[in-house]
């Protein structure tokens, strides 16, 4: 896409890393997060404010055209004219440990496929949630399940269980899977099954 910005403290604390556009690398542009949908106003480069949420929007001299970059910045301040950002988030990203991004609708897809193994026991996944847990070296994914089953007495196995957690890594993107297998950056997956009125009550 394009070099975007430099921190010019480098010796700063981690958390309060902030990047200086550099104004000079491409035609920058940005949509308010409040607001991010296609017919919203976009914002210019000398025009955002401290304090708010923008998507990144560029235009690259190699010929990308108002691409949305999908990464959530907040405007920390400004160097002579050129504006500050922290990187807050990527846009629509449910969970992240490290390098890894999943989204809502692949995390849909993880539990759909890992809950094709419960079938057989007559079960089912009625409702889920997850977090990703980074108090714990490495952090790991947990996702919470609540079960519909046939009898309290037929709960699923911890060997179908733990299949389900191998099934549900396995459908996970490739960077995900890379931090998990090769570099050992991300923990194993865990699911947690909560008591049958969890959701509702909650």
């Amino acid at each position: 896409e394009s070099y975007f910005g430099i921190n010019l403290t480098p010796m700063c604390k981690p958390s309060e890393v902030s990047y200086t556009i550099l104004p000079n690398m491409a035609y920058f542009e940005f949509l308010p997060h409040e607001v991010a949908t296609d017919k919203a106003d976009l914002v210019e480069l000398a025009d955002v404010e401290v304090g708010k949420e923008y998507e990144l929007v560029i235009t690259t001299y190699a010929g990308l055209y108002r691409y949305r970059v999908g990464d959530i910045l907040q405007v920390t301040g400004f160097y002579n004219s050129a504006p500050q950002f922290k990187f807050v988030r990527r846009k629509n990203v449910l969970l992240s440990i490290e390098a890894d991004k999943t989204d809502e609708a692949e995390l849909q897809k993880a539990v759909e496929n890992a809950s094709v193994l419960l079938r057989e026991q007559g079960t089912r996944v009625i409702e889920y949630t997850s977090y990703a847990e980074t108090k714990t070296i490495p952090g790991h994914y947990v996702i919470y399940w609540e079960l519909l089953v046939k009898a309290e007495t037929n709960l699923p196995s911890d060997d179908v269980m733990a299949r389900c957690c191998l099934e549900m890594e396995e459908s996970l993107n490739s960077v995900y899977r890379q931090s998990r297998v090769a570099d050992k950056s991300i923990g194993p997956l865990e699911i947690r099954v909560v008591k049958n009125g969890t959701f509702e009550e909650l």
